[in-house]
């Protein structure tokens, strides 16, 4: 499966129903929305008001990313915002089971987020719940990064985690994706790739989306 997910931090948020629209007439499969609070990554983004605002707009899911200190607490209210998919950190959620039961619940799928630190062994006991896994190929927080190289082990292992444990689980891939690395993660079993400037800072935002995707 090869998807791709532009990421809204990118975007031109002057004219962010402009970006919007252009997304909805591409080959983008979702709508990548990162939330940030200032004290799990040191920027501050997106927040539930924005989020309803684009979803007023998109016509493709929204992926909606939670960069937030204890995200449980808001599940009901990223779903009444327009989310379609949450993922939330495994470095900041303390009941990481009940939330991601939380967000099925709640409609939407669910998936869990590792930062480059975070061995893929720490999802041993919780991947049969997830409906995706992202992994973080920069450190979380600002759009922009050089890619970490040891990504491309990390969905391998998580590949062979999956395998095992669910099959049906998606891998997604976060961070300094370009059309030079897109390949190699397609290759190595990543699913979804997350793209911000490698689409908005193009001249041809749709063509960068076709080649990231390989079409």
């Amino acid at each position: 499966m090869k998807l791709i997910s532009p990421s809204l931090l990118s975007a031109d948020f002057g004219n962010l129903q402009r970006d919007i629209e252009m997304l909805n007439h591409s080959e983008a499969d979702w709508l990548h929305v990162d939330v940030m609070d200032g004290l799990f990554v040191p920027n501050i983004s997106f927040g539930q008001p924005v989020v309803k605002h684009i979803k007023r707009h998109a016509r493709k899911p929204l992926d909606v990313h939670l960069m937030i200190m204890d995200p449980g607490r808001y599940v009901a209210d990223f779903r009444e915002a327009g989310a379609d998919i949450l993922t939330v950190h495994y470095e900041a959620c303390t009941h990481l089971d009940r939330t991601l039961h939380a967000i099925r619940d709640a409609g939407m799928k669910c998936g869990v987020v590792l930062n480059p630190h975070s061995p893929v062994s720490l999802l041993e006991d919780i991947v049969q719940v997830c409906d995706l896994v992202l992994l973080m190929s920069v450190n979380p927080g600002f759009g922009g990064q050089k890619f970490i190289e040891n990504t491309y082990s990390k969905v391998r292992q998580l590949r062979q985690l999956l395998d095992r444990k669910n099959p049906q689980c998606l891998i997604e891939i976060d961070g300094g994706v370009n059309c030079q690395n897109a390949p190699a993660l397609y290759e190595a079993g990543a699913d979804v790739l997350v793209a911000g400037n490698a689409v908005f800072k193009s001249d041809d935002p749709q063509s960068a989306i076709r080649s990231i995707k390989g079409l």
